[in-house]
């Protein structure tokens, strides 16, 4: 399958069934701790990538074999960002016709200024807007966003999003050492948030390899008093959990790993044949082997 895949353990979902209408790294940000590497086609411009049907027809044949009791939820979320993935409302109605289990949209939110896009996720249960600055220059800075998107507009397509949305929206701040874990950056973080009015926030913390080197986790003090200033919960760890695979197993790893890094460790505990499966992980061109944090991580390149 190449839009449908998983299942993936998630730390706030469950067993998360993913759908990905993106291709690899198309984005309109460029964020510092992207667990996928560096945005490789930067753009603002949504478009029709794939055949709303051909995304469905798989989701209908994957639900026709393993059922609805093997996850728990079905979530919009791509190698890219999905709010440019148009039309977005059919691709949600689709899903909902099909499975009785939310739809979870996880985005950075940068399209929300759009009266359209705001349409177009209205159907959605539970949206996850990315929302790690408190001023323009932090937004800068760790998102590095498209020329034309301004922190004003996307922070204020938020707050329309919350008038106009009628489920829940889980917020989800992204902190990074240096850059907008400081106590001053933090209380900027809860004016905002608070205006936002989510129904969750979660703290994290870039636990996978990101886009640039020099990415660190922040210290513990300024995570415990950013989790206690935002009364938000903590997903700082990586989920527990088994994941089910949809081909091959070694197919079914490369498919994860486009969306998702996976520790070695992860590979080795999760599938059959493990040893022959990391054996062919590292001599894949496409997949490279990354040393983080004490651990060791397989990410997909493009190549």
């Amino acid at each position: 399958m190449s839009f449908v895949y998983g299942i993936v353990p998630s730390r706030r979902l469950g067993r998360s069934l993913g759908i990905s209408p993106i291709p690899f790294k198309v984005c309109n940000y460029s964020c510092v701790y992207c667990q996928l590497g560096r945005t490789l086609n930067m753009t603002n411009e949504r478009k029709t990538f794939f055949d709303v049907n051909v995304i469905l027809g798989e989701l209908k044949e994957y639900i026709k074999v393993y059922g609805e009791d093997v996850f728990d939820v079905v979530t919009i979320v791509s190698e890219g960002e999905p709010l440019l993935f148009t039309p977005l409302d059919e691709l949600i109605d689709g899903i909902k016709k099909m499975t009785s289990r939310q739809v979870v949209l996880i985005t950075n939110g940068s399209l929300f200024y759009r009266e359209d896009v705001r349409k177009e996720v209205l159907n959605c249960d539970i949206i996850m807007p990315t929302f790690d600055a408190g001023s323009d220059r932090v937004f800068k800075e760790i998102n590095r966003p498209y020329g034309k998107i301004t922190y004003e507009m996307m922070y204020n397509g938020l707050l329309k999003l919350r008038k106009e949305f009628k489920g829940q929206i889980w917020l989800e701040v992204m902190l990074v050492k240096g850059l907008n874990d400081s106590h001053e950056e933090i209380l900027k973080l809860k004016e905002k948030i608070e205006r936002i009015k989510p129904d969750r926030i979660y703290v994290n913390v870039p636990v996978r390899p990101p886009a640039e080197p020099w990415v660190k986790i922040p210290d513990k003090e300024n995570i415990e008093y950013a989790k206690q200033v935002l009364n938000a919960y903590s997903i700082e760890k990586m989920a527990d959990g088994s994941f089910l695979t949809l081909h091959d197993d070694y197919t079914s790893v490369v498919n994860i790993l486009k969306r998702h890094p996976l520790m070695m460790d992860d590979v080795k505990r999760n599938f059959k044949d493990s040893e022959k499966i990391v054996k062919k992980l590292l001599k894949d061109p496409s997949i490279e082997k990354y040393h983080y944090n004490g651990k060791v991580f397989f990410r997909f390149k493009k190549v």
